[in-house]
Order: structure tokens, then sequence, then C-alpha cells
């Protein structure tokens, strides 16, 4: 098993550096149906897929309630999610309002079975031109650092977020090289 990505060469005419680079993305894969989920997993648990899905409704709306009341709620196997805010910082008290707000945000943190899946799964990059042509395939030789948002050394942005550091920071799309 293997993430795939594309490099891709594009023009770039903006920035202090204009000129054809190779941009990374992530190869689009099709999405999996929520069904088809429910059906893998009564396989692999010996319990119908009709009573999975009822176990994961109820936990859903579990986990909107605690989430919209301010918990950091535990999805078992996986990590945590929580909500939170990005806003603008003010010095006086009287300048604080809900339009400092400028979006709401959804915040998972895996745990530690899912970052090490993540770290030990290779990458493939298939590099390709303007025109989509292949130009060569590469595998992953990285250290497979992970991106923590709960950590402020990966570039996150502690300003304005609720709940402490909530990562984020940084382009992820970069291009290569530069």
């Amino acid at each position: 098993m293997a993430i795939k990505v594309i490099a891709q060469r594009r023009e770039l005419k903006i920035g202090n550096k204009p000129g054809k680079r190779f941009i990374m993305r992530p190869e689009l894969y099709s999405p999996i149906q929520e069904k088809k989920v429910f059906a893998e997993a009564a396989t692999h648990s010996g319990i119908s897929a009709g009573v999975i899905k009822a176990a994961w409704d109820a936990a859903g709306e579990v986990i909107r309630t605690w989430a919209t009341e301010g918990h950091s709620v535990p999805l078992p196997g996986l990590g945590t999610m929580r909500f939170g805010v990005r806003s603008k910082a003010v010095e006086n008290l009287e300048d604080v309002k809900t339009g400092l707000i400028s979006v709401r945000r959804i915040i998972f943190t895996p745990n530690v079975d899912v970052k090490d899946e993540l770290k030990n799964t290779s990458i493939q990059i298939t590099c390709l031109d303007e025109d989509g042509k292949v130009l060569k395939r590469v595998t992953s030789g990285d250290s497979g650092d992970i991106e923590d948002p709960d950590q402020p050394s990966n570039g996150g942005n502690t300003g304005g977020n609720t709940g402490g550091n909530t990562g984020g920071g940084g382009n992820h799309n970069e291009p290569i090289g530069d």
C-alpha cells in the first residue's frame, strides 16, 4: 500500500521566483461508499452491517453533541476531534466581538497507531510535464515525519485558535526544489 502523489510541472507567474516548477498534489482517489465501509467492518467483526451502522450513527450523534459543547472527543481507533476557530487578535476588551472569527474549524488529532501507519506507508510520486506525460516515478525515502496539530514545532499557527495550537500552517502545494 502506498500514498500516490502527482508532481506536475507548471508555469508560476507570481512570487519572487517565477518560472517552471514541479508542484505536488495528492492523486485523487474515488470516495468509498458508506455501505461498503459497514460491510467490510461486518466481515472483520462478525457483527451484522446493520448493527454496525446503527452503532456508528449513534456514536456520530454523541460525537457531534459533545464536540459542539466544547469537548475534545475520542474517535476510538483513530484519534480525537474537536471544534475550534481561527480569529484575529485584538488588544482591547471592547474590540472583542464575533466578527473577529474568520473561520470555524474541525481539528483532528490522530492517535499513535494512525500516525505510525502513515509514517510507515511509502509515498509514490509520479512526475508529469505540463501536458500530463509521465517523466519519472519515485518512491519515498523520506523520514516519514508526521505533522501534529497539537505541537507548535510543525509550522502551526498559534494565534487566534481556541484550545491551543491547532496547526494548519504552511502551503502544502509548495514547488519541489526551491
